[in-house]
């Protein structure tokens, strides 16, 4: 199993699932994503929480060697497509921001919790998944026929793990480099803000 960056553990750890899970761009390019894997990882997109159960999350998906695949990865900025090529599946995360009864309120953070969702669910099946923002929105819309109330947020690379050597000298001390998070005491508080609220083990 190729080597990757080392996340925390002990018992004050969050669970594995979220722990592991991490965003490389060393993919392995004979790597596939199986079509079992990815129904699973879209219901579990789609059993995410959202505002009044509106479920604004919708997703385009592309599983390499098909034309979906290849449309979305021309939509790429040209350092996504340099690694995100040897994805199994590359992803659209679309807002439907109104429905039938108008607006859809917190759209935006619909598609984010379901995308962490269907992130998560691929980290279960054993596979690793990017999500990226360096993507023409704008070609995906035109190039899809998404309707108006339909807004291209991320896209999501899922594959295999491949090892750093498959990437540009330039990228690989960033893909091996340890896992850096903020202290929680720089990010929970109490009483007043900048009172960090006292957690075991701080």
């Amino acid at each position: 199993m190729p080597s990757k960056p080392s996340g925390p553990s002990g018992p004050l750890e969050p669970h594995p699932l979220i722990r592991d899970r991490w965003s490389p761009r060393a993919l392995d390019p004979a790597g596939e994503v199986g079509a079992g894997a990815l129904t699973r990882m879209l219901n579990a997109a789609r059993w995410a929480p959202s505002f009044g159960n509106t479920q604004p999350a919708r997703y385009l998906v592309g599983v390499r060697g098909t034309a979906t695949f290849d449309r979305v990865h021309a939509l790429l900025n040209r350092g996504n497509q340099a690694w995100a090529a040897n994805a199994g599946a590359l992803l659209v995360g679309c807002a439907q921001t109104a429905n039938a009864k108008g607006e859809v309120p917190y759209a935006e953070y619909g598609v984010g919790l379901a995308t962490e969702n269907l992130v998560l669910q691929a980290v279960a099946e054993g596979l690793v998944g990017h999500q990226m923002a360096g993507f023409d929105a704008d070609g995906v819309a035109a190039e899809f026929g998404l309707p108006p109330s339909v807004r291209p947020l991320v896209v999501v690379a899922v594959g295999v793990l491949g090892t750093p050597d498959l990437l540009p000298e330039r990228g690989r001390a960033r893909e091996t480099a340890p896992r850096e998070r903020l202290p929680l005491a720089e990010l929970a508080f109490t009483d007043r803000w900048g009172t960090a609220f006292a957690t075991v083990g701080e």
